[in-house]
């Protein structure tokens, strides 16, 4: 098929890309800067520069491609994390996922769309630990990241298209910045670290990006590793195969104020996902099952 990838050269759209290509399909991929093109020729992509916040821009460039699918997979998340200003820190993200997203479905006309979701840790708070898609996610967990998350299911799934929650990611480019910090002991383990958290290796990512694409699948669709865990298993882990020594321990009392509330919900009370809708209904299998596997083979 002609699949028009937005965000192509993004962490995410460098795994997505290649895999496609080997499937046989036809892909443009979009970067916002004429410095990535090249990257994404090698591919063995059409390139093309667009501004997602820019209608005309989107426009333009899907009606060059005339793709049969559009995967959404813009986001802006750069520079070292800033979890305790997270509004600040995905202000652009936000507006890709709201008025990019309006600007793809604007001109999508008959084809079919992929969009990029988040279902890491933001389950609704209460209840179970481990969420399916028929849960809400917690409208007050990432501030206005939520609202914009929400607004780009509503209106994908409204259009009858697909909707892939992605677990944190991890792979080559994904954790370094976080990888940076737990060597110099900048990320601690937030009170009993009990809120647990989903994982999914980009290549897994990609590869079940690729079946809801060649399917044409619609609704909501949990994209994360067999292994929903508590920061306080994944986190000393994740350092001890980055060659760190362990996190330090802050109580709840001292994060609030030096951590912010997104890194203390995260920390304390987050609610983590299921993938047995994505196992059953697009039969993916995900190659690292386990972030214990995926930690290791990445960083050791």
């Amino acid at each position: 098929m002609r699949v028009f990838v937005a965000g192509g050269a993004g962490v995410l759209g460098r795994r997505l890309v290649p895999q496609l290509v080997a499937r046989g399909h036809e892909v443009t991929a979009t970067t916002t800067t004429a410095a990535k093109l090249g990257m994404l020729e090698q591919m063995g992509a059409a390139a093309v520069v667009m501004d997602g916040l820019d209608a005309e821009s989107v426009r333009a460039a899907v009606e060059k491609a005339e793709p049969e699918v559009i995967v959404h997979q813009m986001t802006a998340i750069a520079g070292k994390p800033d979890i305790r200003h997270f509004d600040r820190w995905f202000a652009t993200t936000n507006r890709l996922r709201t008025e990019g997203t309006d600007h793809l479905l604007a001109a999508s006309g008959d084809a079919h769309v992929v969009a990029q979701s988040y279902g890491a840790w933001n389950g609704l708070r209460s209840g179970g630990w481990v969420k399916t898609e028929d849960d809400p996610l917690d409208p007050t967990s990432i501030g206005a990241g939520a609202v914009a998350i929400r607004h780009l299911e509503e209106v994908v799934t409204r259009a009858g298209g697909a909707v892939l929650r992605y677990g944190s990611f991890y792979g080559p480019g994904a954790t370094d910045d976080q990888v940076a910090l737990i060597r110099k002991r900048q990320y601690p383990v937030i009170g009993d670290g009990g809120g647990y958290c989903s994982w999914v290796h980009l290549d897994d990512a990609a590869s079940a990006t690729v079946l809801a694409v060649e399917q044409k699948a619609a609704g909501v669709f949990n994209i994360v590793d067999d292994e929903p865990a508590p920061a306080r298993e994944w986190l000393p882990y994740l350092a001890k195969c980055a060659g760190a020594k362990p996190p330090m321990r802050i109580p709840l009392w001292l994060a609030r104020p030096l951590a912010g509330p997104t890194a203390v919900a995260m920390m304390t009370q987050g609610r983590a996902f299921s993938n047995a809708k994505a196992k059953r209904e697009l039969g993916w299998q995900p190659h690292y099952s386990s972030w214990r596997q995926g930690f290791k083979e990445e960083l050791m």
